[in-house]
């Protein structure tokens, strides 16, 4: 692969790891910012607790009133939808890549194994 072409999917993959970076983080604020604010909850708890929900470990606690549960629930959806599909958007290509070279190379062991079948015909 040329040098110009590797530069600019590290590039790319860098600029995407930072997207990703930026949509989790923004998660978390969001996520923070709203148990302290409609939970009551301390800096620290309304972030742990977010934590939680966005890792998909689910809340350490019950929160008491339906408001709280209700905040809860939408936080637990966006939460771990979006760390899902974050990390997606910043590893896929990683993967696709992978996936392309790995059926290259299948293919190319396949190709080999079938000249050998047809020589010993």
């Amino acid at each position: 692969m040329p040098r110009s072409s590797r530069l600019r999917m590290t590039r790319a993959a860098v600029r995407r790891m930072l997207y990703a970076i930026f949509g989790i983080g923004l998660v978390l604020v969001v996520g923070t910012v709203g148990f302290h604010l409609i939970a009551g909850l301390s800096a620290v708890d309304s972030f742990y607790y977010e934590s939680m929900l966005a890792t998909g470990q689910g809340p350490p606690s019950a929160l008491p009133t339906d408001g709280d549960k209700i905040f809860t629930s939408i936080m637990a959806f966006i939460s771990v939808g979006s760390v899902v599909s974050t990390l997606l958007f910043a590893v896929g290509p990683v993967l696709r890549q992978f996936w392309r070279e790995e059926v290259e190379y299948l293919e190319a062991g396949a190709r080999a194994v079938e000249r050998e079948i047809e020589r010993h015909m």
